[in-house]
Formats: C-alpha cells, structure tokens, sequence
C-alpha cells in the first residue's frame, strides 16, 4: 500500500527502507532536504512540503510521523490535519507520553481522523531483523495499517494491544524495563571490571560464554559482546547516559497506581547521577565522613588527605 513517512532519522529512515524493500510505496518527507533525497534515490517518492505529501496520497490516507514527541508532534498533526479527510489515519511511532497521545486521538476522532499509536522497539537493528510493535487504536485504523505493521514487524513482532493511547503505555513499560536489565547488566560487568582477586577476567570472553544457554543470555548481552570486543575497557566511551522520558513516566506510573517498582527507578536514578561528572551529593558524603570519623577524601588534585572527629 502506499503511505507517508515524515522524519527520516535514524528510525523513520530505516522503516522507510524495509517498508519500500516489502512492496509498499513510500512518500517521505524531512525537515533536511537532503535526508529526503537520499530516500527518494532509494526509491521513495520525495516531497518537499507537507501539503505535497497529502497531495500524494489517496483516500485513505496514512501518515507515520517519526519526529521528537512533544510539541513536535501536535506541531506536525496540526499542520496535516487541513489537509486531511475523514477516514483517514495518523500514526505516532515515537515515544510519546500515553496521556498526550489519548488527548490526540480525542481531538482527531472529532475529525473523524483515527490516531494510531506505534510504540516501536529495535533501533538501528530493526531494518534488518525488524521492530517489535505495540499498537494502539480502534479496529477500523488497525485493520487498514495491518499489512504496514506487518511489512516492519518480525513475525508474531507486532500486537494491537488496545484503544488509543495503548501502545505508548505498553511501550512506556518496556522501556522501563529495558532500565532495569541495562542496569543490572551494567552493575555486574563493572564488578568483574573492579575485581582485584581476578583482575584479569576478559568481559568479552564472559559476555560471550553468558550467551551459551546461560540464564541471563539476552539481546542486550549480545550487544555487550559486540562493544567488549571492539573497546574491552570501554575507555573511548563516557559514562553518560540519557533518558527519553519513558522511564520517568513509568515510575511515576507506579506511584500513582501503588505499585512498588524499586528496580526501574533506582536504575532512573542512576542515569541522573551518570550526567554528574562530579556529583555534589557524592562530596557531601565525602566530607561527612571526613567530619565524623577522619575517613580520607581527595582533593580537587587527587591528592589524599584525613581530617575530622570521630
């Protein structure tokens, strides 16, 4: 079938790709108009405006959006919608929050326009071996969007997981998930890193006998293979790490349904601690136990000193 992409990014393009590799047609479009003519030499249908990506389409008309979510997305849903009719239908693949996407679905269904929501997982990976889609929106929009989820999706990969606003929820937890495991993970190679009993244990070499009918085998401890083999130490990598929100969405997601989940938050935690390069509560501590029992600290050199009562 034939369909919109707009945001050619690193996710956008790539589904473009595998979408077009699977028969469908493909009108793209970019804010960069070089990532718009890049596809379109791979075959997509390239358009420099929104309107001449309606214009491209036939009733029912689809449109993915793969942009930032936020205002970038009720930016680009309000540019289409004059130019779109009812029945037809817009897909979020991004990672928005579940409560704006259900705000949307709202507005447009005044419209009579369906909002699907495409909570989407598998990176840069996913052309290749495709994404693993949870979707949300009414039978109608699902039923019409199947064979595009079916072209991106692996096979048994893509699931309608219910109304508007679905999709996002269910991928929101997933990636609160995805939190804890990173984090476990990370815990365990950093004590094998730290060990002095055994401080010649080569990660790679663990990593990889781990993904041998071992428990903790994983996708994620395949990915760890592959970055212990080409950096064993990881010295070419800060240790600086972002969120998109969905983590932080699901521990407030906890809290507001009562439900414990120490896991994925501490492991948010440790993502803001991450971006401290020399975290101020880490000197507090320091100091106070500097103060009470002349524990050594180091100074802003390096150099070791003792001090305090205690």
């Amino acid at each position: 079938m034939k369909l919109a992409m707009i945001g050619l990014g690193r996710m956008g393009g790539n589904m473009t790709e595998r979408l077009m590799r699977h028969g469908h047609q493909v009108v793209v479009y970019d804010r960069d108009a070089a990532a718009i003519s890049a596809y379109a030499a791979k075959g997509a249908t390239g358009a420099a405006t929104l309107a001449a990506v309606t214009s491209a389409l036939a009733a029912p008309r689809v449109v993915w959006i793969m942009v930032p979510a936020g205002q970038p997305v009720d930016d680009t849903i309000a540019a289409l919608v004059p130019r779109l009719s009812p029945g037809d239908v817009i897909i979020d693949g991004g990672n928005s929050n579940f409560h704006d996407t259900m705000r949307r679905a709202r507005e447009l269904a005044e419209r009579q326009i369906d909002f699907v929501d495409a909570g989407t997982s598998g990176g840069i990976w996913g052309l290749e071996n495709g994404y693993c889609l949870m979707v949300g929106g009414t039978p109608r929009a699902i039923a019409l969007c199947e064979p595009i989820f079916r072209a991106l999706a692996p096979e048994n990969g893509f699931a309608h997981v219910g109304p508007p606003g679905a999709g996002h929820y269910v991928k929101m937890v997933h990636n609160g998930v995805e939190y804890g495991m990173l984090q476990a993970y990370a815990e365990g190679y950093e004590i094998l890193h730290a060990s002095k009993a055994f401080p010649d244990i080569d990660l790679h070499q663990v990593a990889s006998v781990w993904q041998q009918g071992s428990v903790v085998r994983s996708w994620l401890n395949d990915l760890a293979v592959s970055a212990f083999a080409h950096d064993s130490g990881l010295a070419s990598i800060q240790g600086w790490v972002a969120d998109s929100g969905e983590g932080r969405w699901t521990v407030q997601e906890a809290v507001d349904l009562d439900v414990p989940a120490p896991v994925i938050t501490l492991s948010l935690q440790m993502r803001l601690r991450s971006r401290q390069q020399d975290s101020f509560g880490a000197k507090v501590i320091a100091a106070l136990r500097n103060e009470f029992g002349g524990h050594a600290v180091k100074g802003a050199a390096g150099a070791t000193k003792t001090g305090g009562a205690g």
